[in-house]
């Protein structure tokens, strides 16, 4: 009788969980299998489903995007997946309680991934990382999280994350000790970095043009590197290891292909400058943040960049669950 009543309850736990599959990714999201259609996705592109990864950010365009390694070792686009919210203002982040969503060059390995989030999963950016210590800027727990709702992090919804979650995952599976996020304040285009020349930022982002320049021209990550309180990109590993975040740089060492696009877009910028009206150049955000005050409803519509159809609370409007509109480039 005992063995019986075993295994009846047996097969009603086996098929309960038949019954709520389609539910699997709830029930366990940051060990939710890939969707069968973007494993296809990636070996359809020679990649493997556990071969190293690459995140890109652009606030302005609002999108974020996951490159794989191809099996020729070079990086290849898998998917553009649009943000769903980032708060703040095109620019770095200086200060704990600011607001702002961070750019620059970020590492994350398996321990920035926390499958406990109040945010159904996060990733940990990295921030502060060493070019942002090297010039006294603070903050923490700065994050790829789901929710759709930011006070500094870049907001997804929660079918996103739990997908990039889980791209991140195999890739530590498959060896990767970490991965690059490359977080810019949007595509590093002559023509975007014409329109911005007039920001206060503009030399900040002259120096993350040379790392995205260095990837889209090699298709692979740069070795970053902190001296002189900057980035220096495609320096080797054991260099890098050696460079004292506030001391003296070495000698530069970066393939002609992308001095060469660097130089090229630098007179394109000014070719554009040079034509452009007064009311062609973007306008410069004048919200700005005290650290502690109170949030308004004014307030927060003026720094919170979020994708229609989700509430302040990061709630679907409308509807439930799912996702709009991924982006496939």
């Amino acid at each position: 009788m005992i063995v019986r009543r075993l295994l009846t309850g047996a097969f009603l736990a086996t098929a309960l969980f038949t019954a709520t599959s389609c539910k699997y990714a709830d029930l366990l999201p940051a060990e939710a299998p890939l969707p069968a259609a973007l494993v296809a996705q990636i070996r359809a592109n020679s990649m493997g489903v556990n071969s190293p990864m690459l995140v890109r950010l652009f606030k302005e365009e609002s999108e974020l995007e996951v490159w794989k390694q191809r099996t020729d070792g070079t990086y290849a686009h898998l998917k553009t997946y649009p943000i769903c919210a980032w708060s703040g203002k095109l620019g770095p982040k200086f200060a704990e309680g600011d607001r702002q969503a961070p750019e620059g060059f970020y590492n994350v390995n398996p321990t920035q991934l926390n499958p406990n989030s109040s945010y159904h999963l996060a990733i940990n950016m990295g921030y502060p990382n060493t070019y942002d210590r090297a010039n006294g800027r603070t903050g923490s727990h700065l994050m790829i999280h789901g929710s759709c709702n930011s006070s500094g992090c870049y907001a997804m919804d929660d079918v996103q994350v739990q997908e990039i979650y889980g791209l991140a995952r195999h890739s530590f599976e498959g060896g990767q000790r970490n991965f690059q996020i490359q977080a810019y304040p949007f595509r590093m285009t002559p023509q975007n970095m014409a329109r911005h020349s007039n920001s206060e930022h503009y030399a900040f982002w002259t120096m993350l043009k040379k790392g995205s320049d260095y990837f889209e021209q090699t298709r692979k990550p740069p070795h970053v590197g902190v001296c002189d309180r900057r980035y220096i990109f495609d320096q080797s590993a054991e260099t890098i290891a050696q460079l004292s975040p506030t001391g003296p740089c070495p000698q530069t060492n970066v393939p002609d292909l992308v001095i060469s696009k660097h130089m090229q877009d630098q007179v394109k910028v000014e070719e554009l400058k040079s034509r452009m009206s007064a009311s062609e150049f973007a306008t410069q955000s004048s919200f700005s943040y005290r650290t502690g005050q109170p949030i308004s409803e004014k307030a927060y519509a003026a720094e919170q960049h979020r994708r229609p159809g989700y509430d302040r609370n990061g709630n679907r409007i409308g509807g439930s669950g799912g996702i709009s509109g991924f982006l496939n480039r």
